[in-house]
């Protein structure tokens, strides 16, 4: 008959399941002895070795405890009732056995023999947490942890045994397949394939020549390194890159043909945004304003075709009218400032201490009063 882990759940549907425990009586006299009979099922339904439910029996009675495991013997000296073993097995279960968050069972032990801790997991909630270590258990879980008990390496061996025997069956079986393949193979004549043209050559030769075609491919995937320097170093990478195009005006004629060219390659995304990269290249000095006014006087299809250049030259036409009123202002100050270096005169005294510039307008009015009707 089988019983809640958890006593303290009466739902019958509970799903973790213990049997419950036999104990028999031995012996008469001083050689009475209690022996657990199902301890090593019950200790597998909590997951536990069955010396440490055992072992608490013994520190909760005062009673000293014997392990045989090639037997699976578990002995409490004395005599000792079935229903009192299994009330003392309920404590051990919400000391060593339940988790401290979700009281579920489906916890781990955790010995640390250099610092003397025991640890535990949960498997259900993730909880992790210390276990009181002042239970005398304790000083037995720290000499004899879960992994080093010997009913556990009794099962892992037994497993490791099974698991060997699997393979051997499945390897034999395995190779007796191969054995037939090898028989049911069919012999190969020499001049009457047709299926050779299919097949990859695999010599060493060829391998080594298409890792070679896959290098160079993957050579222009690859990034460059200049990605990671700063803006100002990728803008003096790409001033060296056209640097041939300053103070040469057939190089700036080249690259405002090949600007055309990329236009072209993309013209839905650079189209809108020729005025405002030749502006950028103008500012740059790439582009000098001679060559910009001489390119936009002729529409030429040298580059590209004659509607796509027409197109252009439209949408450059706000940038270069810009830059003949620029040209005109400057002519303008120009000639201003030449006027004014004329009417400029310098004025000298021995008292002033800032130079002062004076600027004298002529007279005009003065000249119309000399004048001379009778002489005219």
């Amino acid at each position: 008959m089988s019983v809640n882990v958890n006593r303290s759940v009466s739902d019958q549907f509970y799903r973790y399941k213990m049997p419950r425990l036999i104990a028999k009586v031995e012996g008469k006299g001083n050689g009475i002895k209690t022996v657990i009979v199902n301890m090593v099922d019950v200790a597998k339904a909590l997951n536990r070795p069955p010396t440490y439910p055992t072992k608490f029996f013994g520190c909760e009675l005062g009673a000293q405890t014997q392990f045989d495991a090639k037997n699976d013997r578990y002995i409490v000296n004395g005599s000792h009732e079935a229903n009192k073993l299994q009330d003392m097995l309920d404590g051990f279960i919400r000391k060593f056995v339940l988790c401290s968050e979700c009281d579920n069972p489906e916890t781990d032990l955790h010995v640390n023999a250099k610092k003397q801790t025991i640890g535990s997991s949960c498997k259900a909630c993730g909880n992790r947490g210390m276990l009181d270590t002042r239970h005398k258990l304790c000083t037995f879980i720290l000499k004899n942890p879960p992994e080093s008990d010997s009913s556990c390496v009794k099962e892992k061996k037994e497993k490791e045994k099974k698991n060997r025997k699997k393979d051997k069956e499945n390897g034999s079986g395995s190779g007796e397949a191969g054995n037939h393949n090898d028989i049911d193979a069919p012999d190969v004549v020499d001049g009457e394939e047709d299926d050779d043209d299919w097949a990859e050559e695999t010599t060493e030769e060829a391998q080594r020549r298409r890792m070679e075609e896959i290098s160079d491919h993957a050579k222009n995937l690859t990034l460059s390194e200049d990605l990671e320097k700063t803006l100002e170093e990728r803008v003096n990478i790409f001033y060296n890159f056209v640097k041939f195009c300053h103070n040469d005006k057939k190089a700036q004629k080249y690259l405002l043909g090949g600007f055309e060219c990329l236009v072209k390659l993309h013209q839905s995304q650079l189209l809108p945004r020729v005025p405002i990269i030749l502006k950028a290249l103008y500012d740059a000095d790439l582009l000098e304003e001679d060559v910009i006014l001489m390119w936009a006087e002729k529409v030429s299809k040298k580059y590209v075709s004659k509607e796509l250049a027409k197109e252009i030259h439209a949408k450059a036409a706000p940038f270069v009218k810009w830059l003949k009123e620029a040209e005109e202002e400057s002519e303008g100050s120009e000639a201003e400032e030449e006027e004014d270096d004329e009417n400029v005169e310098v004025v000298y005294s021995s008292s002033a201490r800032e130079l002062k510039v004076e600027t004298v307008k002529p007279e005009k009015a003065e000249e119309d009063d000399d004048l001379d009707i009778d002489a005219i």
